[in-house]
């Protein structure tokens, strides 16, 4: 296992990560408003395939004294909401949703765990992505969204989200094909 994403398909990234447990607790920081925004996202989330989803960003306050997001990411500092539809949820192992409802480029985000001694084995798996852009983009950001998670679940600081976003998206320049 790589800490990187690594290309499934044209369209499809994969992610996994090794996470303290107990699964259950894991389960909660990707289903519970509260525990998802510490990391990712905050929001309402009817956790039923069909059910809605509400994904409430603000990035600029994952991590403070973080740089500010510049260039094409300088609108995503703020509040933001993304529509979202739960597609699959089987508790406390897997969950998926689409990804960017609105502009009618929905990719899907799968999220799968397994429980292993005291840790969590977590796949994530990030399909239907339109262009090689979108590709960088998820990539980077999920990889430095996936740091933040572990680093809470260890009860340590953070790494800085813009920082590290900006630094992986040029790493996943060079690593992902064109």
């Amino acid at each position: 296992m790589t800490e990187y994403a690594e290309v499934l398909a044209r369209d499809t990234v994969r992610i996994e990560r090794t996470l303290p447990g107990p699964i259950e607790r894991v389960w909660a920081y990707l289903t519970e408003p509260d525990k998802r925004a510490q990391w990712f996202a905050g929001g309402p989330m009817d956790l039923r395939p069909g059910g809605a989803a509400e994904l409430k960003f603000h990035n600029n306050k994952l991590t403070p004294g973080d740089d500010k997001p510049v260039g094409k990411y300088e609108k995503y500092g703020g509040e933001m909401a993304m529509k979202s539809r739960v597609t699959a949820c089987e508790p406390p192992r897997l969950l998926a949703y689409t990804f960017g409802e609105e502009d009618g480029s929905s990719s899907e985000v799968r999220f799968e765990l397994t429980a292993s001694g005291g840790k969590v084995h977590l796949v994530l798996t990030h399909s239907r992505l339109s262009h090689r852009e979108a590709m960088l983009s998820v990539s980077g950001g999920w990889h430095a969204h996936l740091d933040i998670l572990v680093a809470r679940l260890e009860g340590r600081e953070p790494p800085k989200f813009w920082r590290s976003h900006a630094k992986l998206e040029q790493e996943y320049e060079a690593r992902i094909p064109r």
